[in-house]
């Protein structure tokens, strides 16, 4: 690697000297939209990071991003970085404690947030300000080093707060991978991501990856509707889509969905959850197109897949992609690679560009991943002997919510303080094969009644929208283990899931 890179600066300002007419990003609601070249990209980006800059804000620091799914986002997260300092994005879904406690758990120097939104004991910088420091006469990309920070992403865990996950300016370099193994990625492609932006698949998927290929990102900023995307896949003629498994199930069941409408698609990705193998074959029998499924994490993003160079098995997200350095290790400690056939959990090694710096100011949670020269994640498998890799669950308790993982520590932190509740454990529970929720058990104080209502509502104040049970199942005790930890693996199956939720 060189001696200096800058993450924004390798995704933009080759791209504005080589192909500066072609269209970078567009931005649309469903109606109407905003189209960037690569050229006017990177001078908004370089007219930002100069009005950043004039801030005094030091080198490094952490300036958070609390906005909707909109250009300024966008032009945000790439301008911090371009000014040396530390981009946090969040989501525009966190209550107001949740963007309160990134704030302040993060040591954030500002906050750039659009209106009704704010976060406590920052400095603001709204849209007024935003635009005055976007009229500043550019700057040059910042000259960090390959290892210095760019951006910060807070992820749940086994606690009942999320961790931030520090990355440094060369994950994009680790991220190159994914280009042609999962991808499948040229500079001609048109890429349409359904996520927002904040999430880490949507900022590689959705953004860096393009940039990096010279390729055209679409982003949208409508109403969630799931025949929307058929419909905008056809207009800007996208060639690979992108989103959850969730996504692709509810958007099958549209009449807007047909070989017609998708007939610009070269292929689907998947990723955020596991892909059944049903899902798989009816968007094959419908689109007529492949569908590549990958596995990932916020510490190293997408690093197992399938794609052009990986045919697809179902029931499995594919091979380590070429480059990485992957193995599995024993569940109980060590760094034995374990032969095929043999169940331990996924490792990557910590050479790998991709890798996360740190979880930020949380060396505790760093012993419990890092096990000599890997880094191994929560994602217990196997692999074949034809190096396909097949999960079986998680060795900690976190649940998948809309691709987003959740962490149950979480929701009962939560919902303890909420009126009338004595003791409650949250879980993920299937309500069919290709559908999981997260179900609250709860047990109640003595006099107080059930009432779901107060619970759906203090959730909705304290948690993301995604976070919030969707079923809730009053029980007069948990199971514990010796050590009093609840057992969340032994409740009793008193709630029988209807076929529909």
């Amino acid at each position: 690697m060189t001696e200096s890179f800058n993450l924004a600066g390798f995704c933009l300002a080759e791209n504005a000297a080589r192909r500066g007419a072609k269209t970078a990003l567009i931005l649309t609601d469903g109606t109407s939209e905003r189209r960037l070249t690569y050229e006017a990209f990177d001078l908004a980006v370089r007219r930002l990071a100069a009005g950043l800059s004039s801030l005094g804000l030091p080198t490094g620091a952490r300036v958070m991003i609390r906005r909707g799914n909109d250009l300024a986002y966008v032009l945000s997260f790439f301008a911090l970085i371009a000014a040396g300092l530390v981009a946090l994005p969040s989501s525009a879904q966190l209550t107001q404690d949740e963007a309160d406690f990134l704030a302040a758990d993060s040591g954030a120097a500002a906050a750039i947030c659009s209106g009704g939104l704010a976060v406590q004991g920052t400095r603001i910088i709204g849209d007024e300000e935003l635009a005055r420091l976007s009229a500043f006469p550019p700057r040059a990309y910042a000259a960090t080093a390959p290892d210095d920070p760019a951006y910060l992403i807070y992820t749940s865990g086994t606690s009942d707060r999320p961790k931030g996950v520090l990355h440094a300016q060369r994950v994009i370099l680790g991220r190159a991978p994914v280009l042609d193994h999962w991808l499948g990625l040229t500079e001609s492609d048109i890429v349409l991501h359904a996520g927002a932006i904040n999430w880490t698949y949507t900022l590689g998927v959705g953004l860096m990856d393009p940039f990096a290929r010279g390729a055209a990102a679409v982003l949208y900023n409508g109403p969630a509707e799931a025949s929307v995307w058929p419909t905008l896949i056809a207009r800007f003629s996208a060639s690979i889509f992108a989103a959850v498994p969730g996504v692709y199930r509810q958007m099958l069941r549209q009449a807007s969905c047909t070989r017609d409408t998708l007939a610009s698609l070269r292929h689907g990705v998947v990723a955020g959850e596991a892909l059944k193998p049903a899902l798989l074959e009816q968007w094959r029998e419908k689109s007529g197109k492949p569908l590549y499924e990958a596995l990932g994490m916020s510490e190293i993003s997408t690093y197992i897949s399938s794609g052009p160079t990986v045919p697809t098995r179902p029931g499995s997200p594919g091979k380590p992609q070429p480059g990485r350095r992957v193995a599995i290790l024993p569940l109980d400690g060590g760094e034995r690679q374990l032969p095929a056939g043999e169940r331990g959990l996924i490792a990557v090694h910590r050479s790998d560009p991709g890798l996360m710096l740190s979880y930020w100011r949380r060396p505790e949670a760093e012993r419990e991943v890092f096990r000599g020269a890997w880094f191994v994640g929560g994602d217990v498998a196997e692999l074949d002997a034809d190096g396909y890799v097949w999960l079986h669950g998680r060795a900690d308790d976190l649940m998948n919510a809309q691709g987003y993982r959740v962490s149950p520590a979480e929701v009962e932190a939560s919902l303890s303080h909420a009126p009338g509740v004595a003791d409650v454990a949250a879980v993920e529970r299937k309500v069919r094969e290709d559908v999981s929720v997260i179900c609250a058990f709860v047990v109640l104080a003595p006099g107080a009644a059930p009432d779901e209502a107060v619970l759906r509502n203090h959730c909705a104040e304290h948690l993301a929208a995604y976070k919030n049970p969707k079923k809730y199942v009053f029980v007069s005790d948990l199971p514990r283990t010796k050590n009093g930890k609840i057992a969340r693996r032994l409740l009793p199956e008193i709630w029988a899931p209807p076929a529909q939720i």
